[in-house]
């Protein structure tokens, strides 16, 4: 692996005007040489790793699209780069806060009258939310069984009875969905 400074110098000895041509080889290059840094930025920025590879996606298009607008008089290519960057955190972060604050004001309808009650219905939903993501990965017939068991309350075997399984392979995986269910909870709590 090139040390930053070798890389920077490599990319502006030849593939500067490549790029700027619109020659795929030097976008992948480009992607090769800086995208672990931008995720890096993203990652520390988001605190998450899916925001941050989509962030990371979204800058090298940026790049890509507007590669015309690049001045190799005025910036350096990695400094173009981390500007884009930049801005696509600030756009992550922008739509992540509007989704918060449209989770809120759902939790929060109705309930002006009950001081910190919008607070509590906005975390319940949040949780909710997040449960519900949860449930969608585990698949089929996971999903459906820890729905009725969550959302439904019902018992072993009333799901057992409505989803035609056997009783020992409905609790078999309840108790594999919960432990899988913990590690990724804990997991997520665990990010900063």
């Amino acid at each position: 692996m090139a040390l930053p400074g070798q890389a920077t110098d490599r990319w502006e000895d030849g593939l500067t005007a490549s790029f700027l041509a619109g020659d795929e080889q030097a976008l992948a290059t480009a992607y090769r040489e800086f995208a672990p840094l931008v995720h890096t930025l993203a990652l520390r920025s988001l605190g998450d790793r899916a925001a941050a590879d989509d962030v990371t996606q979204e800058v090298f298009i940026r790049v890509w699209r507007s590669r015309t607008s690049f001045n190799p008089h005025t910036a350096r290519l990695p400094a173009w780069i981390v500007g884009i960057t930049r801005n696509a955190i600030a756009d992550a972060r922008s739509v992540s806060a509007r989704e918060v604050r449209k989770a809120v004001a759902a939790a929060g309808a109705g309930m002006a009258d009950e001081p910190g009650a919008g607070t509590e219905a906005a975390e319940v939903l949040a949780d909710r939310l997040l449960l519900d993501g949860e449930l969608e990965r585990l698949g089929e017939p996971q999903g459906s069984i820890m729905k009725l068991a969550f959302y439904d309350d019902l018992t072993h075997e009333q799901i057992s009875r409505k989803l035609g399984l056997p009783l020992g392979t409905v609790k078999s995986h309840i108790r594999r969905s919960l432990t899988h269910l913990r590690k990724r909870l804990e997991v997520d709590h665990a990010a900063p």
